[in-house]
């Protein structure tokens, strides 16, 4: 049953910056609606699907998505997730992006943010709290941009292959055997995915199986299972897709607890080590 969950409204925004911590249970719906400050959501956990003036955003986790103020957006999350929205009063916002997109944050600002967020803190306790959030702006004016993780095309030879692969994305269907399915070329196919998503076929299928895989490692599922599932042979494969996209193992994104039992399940009672099925 979808559950619809009102968007957050700060109680004060007296220094033109407020921070909030979102828990995202599973089939949750934020309905469509707008804010008058900017705001970049950070995904914690999960994947975050995002429609941003008729953009579809997915955000795997660490990413973080720019939204300008006054942009009509709404969420609907079939899995559990959790973000932190850090917001920015219009004023601040001139320089930054008046479009959508995802931006690449560093650690110096992931650093001031734990701060921030480790205290507790809605808004800014202070001069040097602000001082603080004057920094994460100029961090934010200076990151990386991308203009989608994972974009959508409605070209009419790319989007059936595009919404099958979502279906499915362990499908290791190759360009060549998708243009015949579709009456095309694998030249004509691989130059429409260039131009329409901004990079290779490989490329995009790769970002679709990674955020597949990250929603199945944070249900528990072990890393040889999540491999077959997206289309792996192995989990190695996996774990160089994981080394790629994020620059750590897929373990990593399983639920800690989980990773725990299954790291003492490699001892036994004398502290010798044994098999654990997981492996």
């Amino acid at each position: 049953m979808v559950q619809h969950k009102p968007y957050y409204q700060p109680a004060t925004t007296l220094h033109g910056f407020f921070f909030h911590d979102e828990q995202i249970c599973a089939n949750t719906e934020y309905l469509p609606h707008r804010h008058p400050w900017g705001q970049l959501i950070v995904v914690k956990s999960g994947v975050l699907a995002l429609n941003i003036a008729r953009q579809r955003f997915l955000a795997p986790p660490t990413a973080a998505v720019w939204l300008p103020a006054d942009m009509e957006h709404s969420c609907y999350n079939r899995r559990q997730a959790s973000a932190r929205t850090i917001n920015f009063a219009d004023r601040y916002c001139a320089e930054l992006p008046r479009e959508p997109c995802l931006i690449i944050i560093g650690s110096v600002f992931n650093a001031i943010a734990d701060d921030f967020f480790a205290r507790g803190l809605d808004t800014p306790r202070g001069k040097s709290d602000v001082r603080l959030c004057h920094v994460l702006l100029d961090q934010l004016r200076q990151a990386p941009r991308q203009k989608n993780y994972l974009p959508m095309s409605h070209d009419k030879l790319l989007l059936p292959i595009l919404q099958a692969l979502e279906q499915n994305p362990a499908d290791n269907t190759r360009l060549a055997q998708w243009a015949r399915r579709v009456y095309s070329t694998e030249r004509t196919l691989a130059r429409r995915c260039q131009k329409a998503l901004g990079m290779t076929f490989g490329e995009w299928r790769q970002r679709l199986r990674f955020l597949h895989a990250v929603s199945l490692l944070e249900q528990g599922m072990s890393v040889q299972r999540v491999a077959l599932e997206v289309g792996y042979s192995s989990s190695s494969a996996l774990n160089v897709l994981f080394q790629h996209m994020a620059e750590k193992s897929p373990e990593g994104y399983r639920p800690r607890a989980f990773s725990a039992g299954v790291r003492a399940k490699k001892q036994d009672s004398d502290g010798h080590p044994r098999l654990s099925v997981a492996e």
